[in-house]
Order: C-alpha cells, then sequence, then structure tokens
C-alpha cells in the first residue's frame, strides 16, 4: 500500500470523526444522564411504594419500570447515533408478542400474584384453604404461593388457581367459634347433660365468656339426643380446646353415669306355632 492510499484512509476516518464525533459525544452524554435519572426515578420509586405495597411486589415492579426505561434509553441512543431503530422496534414488539402467546399461564398467574400483593387477602403466615390446598402461607410470590400443610409437606400452588377460587382465610379474625355435637341417651337426663357441659366450659380459660356459649338440643337422632354446643376461643387455641373438649366430655359423661349411645339394631325374631 503506498503512502497515498494511507493518507486518503486517515483522511476518510478524520472526515468521519469530525462528522460523528458530536453525535456520538452527544449519545454517550445521553446515555450517562438518562442511566442516572432511571436511578434516581427508581429510588424514590421503591420509596413511595414500599410504603404501601409488598416489598416482593416493590421489587419486581421496580425492576420492570427500570427494564423498561433502560430499553427506551437504549433505542433513543441508538437513533441518535444514525441505527435505524424502526425496525428494531418492530422486531422486538414481535418477539414480545411470541413471548406473550407462549407465556400466557405464566401471566395469568403474574396477574393474579399481583392481585393477591395489592389487595392481601392473605399474608405470611396466615392458614387459608384456596386452589384446592389447605395450608400455612410460607412465601407469596409473583407466580406462585407457597404453602405448609399440617402435616409439613411444601404445596406450590399458582397462583391463577388461588385467585379462580374461593379463598378462606383461618386466621384473619382473632378469635373463632368451635361447634360440637355431643349425643346422650334417650334415658338420660337432658338438665344433668347440659349442666355438664356448662361446668366443662367453664372449667376452660381458653373458652370466652363472651359471646357465652350455646348448648342447645339439635335433633332428636334415631339413637342418641343430639346437643350442639358452640364456644368462642382465640384462633391459636381452636384445635386445641377442640380436641380437649371432646376427651373431657368423654370422661365426665362416663363419671356422671351419661351415656354415649352408638348406632344399633335390635333383632325381632318371631317364631310360628306349629300346628
Amino acid at each position: 500500500m503506498n503512502p497515498e492510499d494511507i493518507q486518503k484512509y486517515i483522511d476518510t476516518g478524520v472526515e468521519m470523526v469530525m462528522a460523528y464525533a458530536p453525535q456520538l459525544l452527544l449519545a454517550i452524554l445521553t446515555l450517562i444522564i438518562g442511566m442516572w435519572i432511571i436511578n434516581r426515578v427508581l429510588k424514590a420509586a421503591d420509596k413511595a411504594l414500599s410504603k404501601k405495597f409488598d416489598p416482593t411486589l416493590t421489587r419486581f415492579v421496580q425492576n420492570l419500570v427500570g427494564i423498561g426505561l433502560k430499553l427506551i434509553l437504549l433505542i433513543s441512543v441508538a437513533g441518535m447515533v444514525g441505527i435505524e431503530t424502526t425496525s428494531f422496534i418492530a422486531v422486538l414488539g414481535a418477539a414480545g408478542l411470541a413471548i406473550g402467546l407462549a407465556l400466557q399461564g405464566n401471566l395469568a398467574n403474574f396477574a393474579s400474584g399481583v392481585l393477591i400483593l395489592v389487595f392481601k387477602p392473605f399474608k405470611v403466615g396466615d392458614f387459608i384453604e384456596g386452589g384446592g390446598k389447605m395450608g400455612t402461607v410460607r412465601e407469596i410470590q409473583i407466580f406462585t404461593t407457597v404453602l405448609m400443610t399440617p402435616d409439613n409437606k411444601k404445596v406450590i400452588v399458582p397462583n391463577s388457581s388461588i385467585t379462580g377460587d374461593a379463598i378462606t382465610n383461618f386466621s384473619a379474625e382473632t378469635t373463632r367459634r368451635v361447634d360440637f355435637v355431643f349425643g346422650i341417651g334417650y334415658d338420660d337426663d337432658i338438665d344433668k347433660a347440659r349442666q355438664t357441659l356448662k361446668a366443662l366450659i367453664s372449667e376452660d380459660k381458653r373458652i370466652h365468656k363472651d359471646p357465652a356459649e350455646v348448648i342447645v338440643i339439635s335433633e332428636l337422632g334415631d339413637s342418641s339426643v343430639n346437643f350442639t354446643v358452640r364456644v368462642w376461643v382465640n384462633a391459636a387455641d381452636y384445635w386445641g380446646v377442640y380436641f380437649d373438649m371432646h376427651e373431657n366430655v368423654k370422661k365426665r359423661f362416663d363419671s356422671e353415669g351419661i351415656s354415649i349411645p352408638f348406632p344399633q339394631r335390635d333383632v325381632h325374631i318371631y317364631q310360628e306355632a306349629s300346628s
């Protein structure tokens, strides 16, 4: 390569630098300032959202908004240096549509997760039934909710299954009503059985005095007279009272001579007189 060709390339390079240097410098400056502004906006949004919404939702929204703003900034910078962005935007749009169609189920779970985190029908630590599953809420994620069953099994439930079904939150209130049904024999003293049940209730300090207990005869069954008993307790004491009351009633009824009948059938045999 002769010196004249080398000089020609140098001159061409200098001309290109002189022509594109201002645009390149402006694009770099725009990129730096834009990233600074985006970071400031994200920090301000994080402070505002964290006061009202769940941290999981706050982080996800922050990341989503950050990605969107950075994409817009990069496309703008690319346009400033002369890169054709129309086709690039079209490709991004087509890719977004394809991804959206491929992830319809996950998008439904995402939308349901946002609804759960915003409206908070339950929180971590609550015992719930939803999506056909029951357990204590361990984690609320964007796409799934993690439950721990009473027998310590980890169940991961899609959020769309939970929001698409009735949600029962057993921990939403501080108190719960415990319902019992106790049967006595038809030959037993109803008043004595009622007083025995009242005494057992008054002896259990976990049972609230207000609202007062309800002890009524609810059914004259095939083999028993059934009492329905309703008492109020703290939500945390529900199962303890439920199990203890059944045991205590059996023991007290036995000591008081009150029978707890079980289904039985009398068989009568008739013998015809021989001729």
